[in-house]
């Protein structure tokens, strides 16, 4: 990617958290939400912090498995380690973290495609469990949206992350004549998604790996509730937070900053949880990540791994960045 397409994508995706900020700061009494802030328990703080970085354990754990059934031994430390570094771009780079893991691995003498593959693969095996979650609070998400389009859209997101797993999985077994008419980023996303989508080994721990990451996320959140006293039922943490989440994940800003203030505010809202207090949990948990990328960053300043990484090895990336 050209380096003035990269700034353009950063300043744009930094205006676009500055800008849903001031949007969704306008409408809040400052004082109280700072009020809310400095009041958090600071022991259920302090759970929060840990399930976080238990987080990363879960979220490396994940990805091991997926690198596994593509035919790839990665030593769990050295994994954990890229996975730390790399949360510290992803905090200051938009698609960064991918970067510095690809960088990583190929340091480790992996090959291109695999390190690539095994990114593509994290992100989508993340993307189904996630749906899944929702999937499995639906029948108690129904009661708590009243806006039809609303909930339409929350089912039509996942129903069609679910269709588009299902139509990769069969993609290879279609004619050759068929996939031959197919845009070629199609089949090649495909094939980057075959070896874990497909493959039986493993495949339960896989998947209730990717689970855990996001219930882990979700304890965090009720973590945060309990220190702010916001209200929040286990039932309904289990149920809101994972659209959070979903929100979150859309490319469109840094860090997901922005958009999942946002989101937290209108889904806690639905419960009857105070703006301030979802705003307060949302920033404590950005925070939160924004800690545990800060321990990233010192983990790539000490990796083995580490040379100078230059803009020519970020350029090296590119493919990455232009999906």
């Amino acid at each position: 990617m050209l380096p003035g397409k990269k700034t353009i994508i950063v300043l744009t995706k930094l205006m676009v958290s500055a800008g849903l900020i001031v949007l969704i700061a306008r409408d809040f009494d400052l004082s109280s939400l700072k009020a809310d802030l400095l009041a958090v328990k600071l022991h259920m703080l302090a759970l929060a912090m840990l399930l976080l970085c238990a987080q990363t354990f879960a979220l490396c754990n994940r990805w091991i498995l997926i690198l596994r059934t593509m035919g790839v031994s990665l030593d769990w430390l050295a994994g954990w380690r890229i996975l730390l570094a790399s949360a510290w771009f992803n905090q200051v780079l938009p698609s960064g973290g991918e970067a510095v893991r690809i960088w990583m691995l190929r340091r480790h003498g992996i090959q291109w495609s695999l390190t690539l593959s095994s990114i593509i693969a994290d992100r989508f095996i993340g993307l189904l469990a996630l749906g899944f979650l929702i999937l499995a609070g639906m029948p108690i998400l129904i009661s708590r949206i009243h806006d039809d389009v609303l909930l339409f859209a929350v089912v039509g997101i996942v129903a069609a992350a679910y269709f588009g797993a299902i139509v990769l999985i069969m993609l290879n077994r279609l004619p050759a004549r068929v996939t031959a008419v197919l845009p070629v980023r199609i089949v090649q996303f495909a094939m980057l998604l075959e070896a874990p989508l497909l493959a039986r080994a493993g495949r339960k721990a896989l998947f209730g790996s990717a689970i855990v990451v996001h219930l882990l996320t979700v304890t965090a959140c009720y973590a945060l509730a309990i220190g702010l006293d916001a209200g929040l039922s286990v039932l309904d943490a289990f149920v809101l937070v994972p659209l959070v989440i979903m929100a979150a994940a859309v490319p469109l800003s840094i860090g997901g900053w922005g958009i999942r203030e946002g989101a937290m505010v209108g889904a806690l809202g639905l419960v009857g949880i105070a703006p301030d207090k979802a705003l307060a949990i949302s920033i404590l948990f950005g925070l939160g990540n924004l800690m545990v990328g800060v321990i990233g960053g010192a983990v790539w300043l000490l990796a083995p791994e580490r040379a100078t990484y230059t803009a020519e090895q970020d350029d090296a990336a590119a493919p990455l960045h232009q999906r």
